[in-house]
């Protein structure tokens, strides 16, 4: 049976003119404060390295805290093969405190772990004398989360000269490990995720496994999984990403570029792609109704409470609010969501 919805979040990617950078990083400022004026619960960063999207969500999520004061922030995902662990966490640690409302913070950080995309490429600029010894496993993910936890970093505590020092990371904010995410695809990747205690991220992209090759039966067992390993079974929290285009308030002209752009992306939907047999979801596409039906009827939807509703990566900003204005106000309460106050 399907759950009503309880949390409504979207994703971006932030496009921006290399040229002219400023206008879209502004764009993206502008769509999290829209978002959280139409009671959204959270708004996503989607981590690209090496184009031009978002790079560096910390500063974008930074900037977000000073001009929102309720909606959630995050990252769907971070790819932690680029990063420092250590470095990181007195980043987040920091972000999340500049982000409290209340005394709690609301940075929700999402990872994935392995070579990021195109590692080979630009390896040696990252790692110009490690890279071939770097871990990229989960390993590299348990130290954050050590270290987010305030498991000691250091030798030595106290005070040298006028100075005073801390065995853990700096600032520590309490709360934060709890939100941390995982983008799992996979059986084995929900399932870690679920022996850890993180939350889930499941988008549109799954590896085919087992004797199907429908996205939603997949989707499905790999949240069952994941649940099965939580020590919070059930209750542990899940969210689905796919690409949802309502057309209830959209321009013909709209429409028509929407549908284009759907039916181009359509054939790679059709069967597992590629050495590592990945699966494409179908973007869904239609009235606000149509789309809601279809959702309940999709078996990796039906085991959720929680979304974070993908924004198709080149569409124009006026796309942009027509589509968040119709999930907020047609397409969530469809879904028995009730905006944020």
């Amino acid at each position: 049976m399907t759950r009503p919805l309880r949390r409504l979040g979207f994703l971006t990617i932030g496009l921006f003119d290399p040229a002219d950078p400023r206008p879209g990083i502004e764009d993206t400022l502008r769509t999290i404060e829209l978002g959280e004026r139409l009671g959204f619960d959270s708004a996503w960063l989607r981590h690209r390295h090496l184009q031009h999207g978002i790079s560096s969500p910390v500063t974008i999520m930074a900037a977000a805290t000073q001009r929102t004061s309720r909606i959630e922030l995050g990252t769907a995902v971070t790819p932690l093969g680029a990063e420092n662990p250590f470095r990181l966490a007195e980043d987040l640690g920091t972000l999340d405190i500049l982000s409290a409302v209340d005394g709690s913070g609301r940075i929700n950080p999402g990872f994935s772990v392995g070579p990021p995309m195109n590692y080979d490429r630009y390896k040696q600029a990252l790692y110009p004398d490690t890279h071939r010894s770097e871990d990229l496993s989960y390993a590299r993910l348990e130290r954050l989360l050590a270290y987010l936890d305030g498991e000691p970093v250091s030798d030595f505590e106290g005070t040298m000269g006028i100075e005073t020092f801390s065995r853990r990371i700096q600032p520590h904010s309490p709360g934060l490990r709890e939100r941390i995410w995982y983008g799992g695809g996979s059986l084995g990747s929900c399932t870690w995720a679920g022996e850890h205690g993180l939350n889930l991220l499941t988008s549109s992209v799954v590896k085919a496994e087992g004797s199907t090759d429908d996205f939603a039966t997949i989707q499905r067992r790999q949240i069952d999984a994941f649940r099965a390993a939580h020590p919070a079974g059930d209750a542990a929290r899940v969210s689905q990403g796919l690409v949802v285009i309502p057309t209830d308030s959209a321009t013909p002209d709209q429409v028509a570029r929407y549908r284009s752009y759907v039916e181009a992306r359509l054939p790679r939907t059709r069967e597992p792609q590629g050495p590592a047999g990945v699966l494409f979801a179908p973007d869904l596409v239609g009235t606000s109704d149509q789309i809601a039906d279809a959702l309940q009827a999709h078996a990796g939807y039906q085991a959720v409470d929680e979304v974070a509703f993908a924004l198709p990566f080149s569409f124009d900003r006026a796309d942009y609010v027509q589509l968040l204005t119709d999930i907020a106000t047609r397409l969530g309460p469809a879904l028995g969501w009730v905006p944020a106050a």
